[in-house]
């Protein structure tokens, strides 16, 4: 649509625009990232989700092409190790102001690279029954169902990363 993002890894500048696109967010986007209701992003989760963790954690962002601390952030994409297990969950965020563009694709298609390059056998994330959009990306990349017994409203999407999958040839940054 003309607009320009920028996508890199966050950075700890990202801190307030970051707070301040989460007030632009309405409470059913909030709702499919967090999977229940937030009000406001307390410091200590900025702090977390703007410092990962370069062992365990992977944060990107989808921001105007302004300098940190600057741009506006319009998504976010993070990819975490689970302790103990070969597993990585992941979560993504568009808000409605940047949606339609390709960049929830595109942000899952880095997190399962990053995921792949530190030896992930699973990526999983958990996406609401209504949250058709994310379900139908998910299933387009490979991605299975599982519906959550002990959560009623809730499918666990789950990838392979032992199996090849159509993204990794559709797109040159996943294969490599």
């Amino acid at each position: 649509n003309g607009r320009e993002v920028l996508i890199r890894p966050i950075r700890p500048e990202d801190a307030p625009p970051l707070q301040a696109a989460f007030a632009l967010l309405e409470p059913d986007e909030i709702r499919n990232r967090f999977l229940h209701e937030v009000k406001e992003l307390t410091d200590e989760h900025v702090h977390r989700l703007t410092h990962p963790d370069p062992r365990g954690e992977f944060v990107l962002v989808a921001a105007e092409p302004y300098p940190a601390g600057e741009a506006l952030v319009g998504a976010v994409g993070r990819v975490c190790l689970v302790e103990g297990t070969h597993d990585a969950e992941f979560s993504i965020l568009v808000s409605r102001y940047i949606r339609d563009m390709g960049l929830g694709r595109h942000l899952i298609l880095r997190l399962v690279r990053w995921a792949r390059g530190q030896k992930v056998e699973r990526l999983y994330g958990d996406v609401f029954d209504q949250n058709q959009p994310m379900l139908a990306l998910c299933e387009s990349l490979g991605f299975t169902r599982q519906r959550e017994a002990d959560s009623p409203g809730l499918f666990r999407v789950m990838l392979d990363l032992g199996e090849k999958h159509p993204d990794q040839s559709a797109d040159p940054e996943a294969a490599g």
